[in-house]
């Protein structure tokens, strides 16, 4: 004689059936992802959309419960990071540095970026002060990305591509610190500190790079 179950027994497995296969789904997908950031150098930096084609709840999923192990960092929303870890002192994470961030990002959206304002200042050693929001600008969208405590990457989108042109890093910010202080505010001794910044730039790259500066810069300079 055939077995004839209840309806309501018949639903309840196929939902029972339906939760494991969702389960195993997500287990496997955490493991993927789990085994893609350990393979990983430490110091990288994530989003959920590396770990495409898996479903956006699933990659969520994993990448709170590693965060919850340790294995991850959250250091702002949808960006985590596989972290260094200070061996030689054992003074433990090391968590990414602003640009780090920054660069991780424009990376993703394919645009470019430079440092701008008193983080410039600050890199270079012309002043003490450190901005609670780091001001890039981009050839991208403008947006604020909260690191969290009050603190953020600001991109302000910028139609001056010259930023974006020069060979060296260091004459970006060099020429970016003085615009930033002005002509008529820079002091001898902030020239004298950018001159030994220059040091550390070739020959041909300043040759290059001092035509894209204003000409007051370039007198400073000279």
């Amino acid at each position: 004689m055939k077995t004839v179950y209840p309806f309501g027994y018949v639903t309840n497995l196929l939902y029972i059936c339906g939760k494991i296969k969702e389960e195993m789904a997500a287990q496997s997908v955490y493991n993927e992802i789990k085994r893609r950031v350990e393979k990983s150098k430490r110091g990288r930096l994530f989003f959920p959309d590396d770990f495409h084609p898996a479903s956006s709840d699933a990659v969520r999923s994993a990448l709170v419960r590693l965060c919850r192990a340790g294995d991850l960092m959250r250091v702002a929303q949808g960006i985590y990071c596989y972290p260094k870890v200070d061996r030689k002192w054992g003074s433990g994470i090391i968590p990414p540095s602003i640009e780090e961030i920054a660069e991780a990002i424009a990376k993703r959206d394919k645009v470019r970026i430079a440092p701008t304002g008193a983080y410039v200042l600050n890199k270079l050693g012309l002043s003490t002060q450190i901005p609670a929001n780091v001001v890039f600008v981009t050839d991208g969208s403008g947006r604020r990305v909260s690191i969290g405590k009050g603190k953020g990457i600001l991109f302000k989108h910028t139609s001056e591509m010259r930023i974006f042109a020069f060979r060296s890093t260091l004459m970006q910010l060099i020429v970016t610190a003085m615009r930033e202080i002005g002509e008529h505010n820079v002091t001898d001794e902030q020239i004298a500190v950018i001159r030994k910044h220059l040091e550390h730039v070739t020959e041909e790259d300043y040759q290059k790079d001092i035509q894209l500066a204003p000409i007051w810069v370039r007198k400073k300079l000279s």
